[in-house]
């Protein structure tokens, strides 16, 4: 019996099958017919379509879905520049492990390879972007293309897949059933012998420490990794995607976070360490150049993906499983009355008091802006743990990286692999769409903001209620402050003034601006009070930046 659905309609329902909640993107002819079916289908299970500003944005919000919840979002484009504008979000989505489904519309099949209009070889384009890139060649293969780039994207390595899908394709009409709901892709716990030999070398070694990585930051690991500290007293570091990893009842073990600059105190302490157990880490996030150098203690890599090996990173012993199954192991089998050494917890103790020190701000001089902690201090003064905190890149990045406290696992979001401009915003709306009802901050650079601003009208259309902060020096700062300590002075690096109170009220959103230290309290409270977007302008004195960069904390463990 013939059927009268076409190739958009069975893309729906493909995916419906895999639970898809929205579709972001930007309309156009060679996908209008799925955006005819998104927007006019009569199932209530059919993803809400999010028209977005810009295709680069639609992925990022995409890629957002992706990292929240470990399940991929899906992001829709027309042709030939909407293609075209995905590659740096799919870039950003496939380096740090953001499951993110891409769908490109194609010119008809007969104008492939011919100079028409928006036609690019799109599926060549961006197979350096993404894990997978196919162009499905029939309207039958449409709903199996979908389910394959579906358990792709969220098989370890996580990433971006992406979809070529010419113009008669999704008009042309279906006759397969579409492919029902995908299985996760499970791997196996690791063996008696290899659970054996990890206690044998935690047992031994003086200053076991958990080096908690990206994939440390999935819920089922950062669960298992908690149930592992209930029993036995290990540091923590965290790296900037590991961030939340450690619990506010686990704060005795957290011992900062790594990530760009060799010079804080979980480096360290990695550096002292006889044993670092690496779980989940990636070095896209932080090489092993900067952390593995001049150790003379043993790695245990424990990861669902296998490591790359390099002359700066090579584990004693890797091992290649279910993460958060293989850590439930290990805790199960070590010993209940297994504990460091008084004289380690005591220098412990001295370290950690070190790092809470640093993270005091110094007496206000609003001459030059608010001081980069007296911020830190009033945010974090205003957010709960179950505040998501999205953190775009610049020289403010940094000190939240160092300084912010956060204690559930993706809640506090940064770019560390790719370094993303524009990011903040984009998975900002990606948290308020999966989190009603939970505070979401974006924080941003006065450089940065403004490469996904424009989303601010599609964060008042949705009523999303965000907390912007817009970091406000005039420079790319984080290049000004590198550039200065290289070279002595910086280059290329200025911009003109953004009234963004004005900006944001040209939206329908409302705006704050903080000029002084002690109106951050009441100017934030403000804005988490605020039903909608809101962005606050705050002026920021980076002078000591140069701490960032070059300050070496005493090895008190020495």
């Amino acid at each position: 019996m013939p059927t009268t659905k076409n190739g958009a309609q069975a893309l729906i329902q493909s995916m419906i099958n895999q639970g898809i909640k929205y579709v972001f993107g930007i309309p156009g002819a060679k996908v209008d017919q799925l955006f005819e079916s998104l927007q006019y289908s009569q199932d209530p299970r059919t993803p809400k379509l999010v028209v977005t500003r810009h295709e680069q944005n639609a992925a990022l919000i995409a890629a957002g879905i992706g990292r929240l919840t470990g399940k991929p979002g899906v992001v829709a484009t027309t042709s030939g520049p909407g293609v075209s504008n995905l590659a740096t979000s799919l870039i950003t989505a496939t380096a740090e492990g953001d499951p993110v489904i891409a769908l490109g519309g194609q010119v008809p099949q007969d104008d492939l390879g011919r100079l028409t209009h928006q036609s690019i070889p799109s599926q060549e384009l961006l197979a350096t972007a993404t894990k997978s890139s196919v162009e499905v060649q029939h309207a039958d293969n449409l709903s199996e293309a979908f389910a394959n780039a579906y358990r792709l994207a969220q098989a370890p390595k996580a990433g971006a897949t992406f979809l070529s899908l010419p113009q008669n394709v999704l008009s042309a009409p279906v006759e397969r059933p579409e492919i029902g709901t995908v299985s996760p892709v499970q791997q196996g716990v690791a063996d008696e012998a290899t659970l054996t030999a990890m206690v044998d070398q935690i047992k031994a070694a003086k200053l076991p420490v958990i080096l908690a990585g990206m994939r440390a930051s999935a819920s089922d690991v950062t669960a298992a990794i908690r149930r592992l500290l209930d029993q036995v007293d290990l540091p923590v570091v965290e790296t900037f995607q590991g961030a939340g990893v450690v619990s506010h009842a686990g704060e005795d073990n957290y011992f900062g976070r790594v990530g760009l600059f060799h010079n804080q105190i979980g480096d360290n302490l990695l550096k002292r360490s006889d044993l670092v157990i690496a779980i989940g880490y990636d070095p896209v996030e932080y090489e092993a150049r900067l952390w593995n150098v001049d150790r003379h203690g043993a790695v245990i890599n424990l990861d669902s993906v296998v490591p790359e090996i390099s002359t700066d990173y090579q584990p004693e012993m890797v091992i290649h499983a279910d993460i958060a199954k293989t850590v439930d192991a290990l805790t199960a089998k070590l010993p209940t009355e297994w504990a460091l050494p008084a004289s380690v917890h005591d220098d412990l103790a001295e370290l950690r008091h070190a790092f809470s020190q640093q993270a005091v701000a110094p007496t206000a001089d609003d001459s030059h802006g608010i001081h980069p902690l007296a911020i830190i201090q009033a945010l974090q003064a205003q957010v709960t743990d179950e505040t998501t905190v999205a953190v775009d890149v610049g020289s403010f990045y940094i000190w939240l990286a160092r300084y912010f406290r956060s204690y559930q696992p993706r809640h506090l979001l940064f770019s560390n692999g790719m370094q993303t401009l524009g990011v903040a915003l984009p998975w900002a709306m990606a948290a308020a769409l999966e989190r009603p009802g939970q505070p979401v901050v974006s924080v941003s650079g006065d450089g940065g903001f403004l490469f996904s601003g424009q989303e601010l009208e599609t964060a008042v259309r949705l009523k999303l209620p965000i907390v912007q902060l817009i970091w406000d020096d005039g420079h790319y700062d984080m290049v000004r402050f590198q550039e200065i300590a290289k070279y002595g002075h910086d280059a290329g690096v200025d911009f003109g003034p953004v009234d963004y109170v004005k900006y944001a009220e040209s939206f329908g959103a409302k705006g704050l601006r903080v000029t002084q230290t002690d109106q951050l309290a009441s100017k934030l409270a403000e804005a988490f009070q605020t039903s909608g977007p809101v962005i606050v302008q705050i002026p920021v004195d980076y002078r000591d930046n140069q701490q960032l960069k070059s300050q070496l904390l005493t090895d008190v463990l020495n």
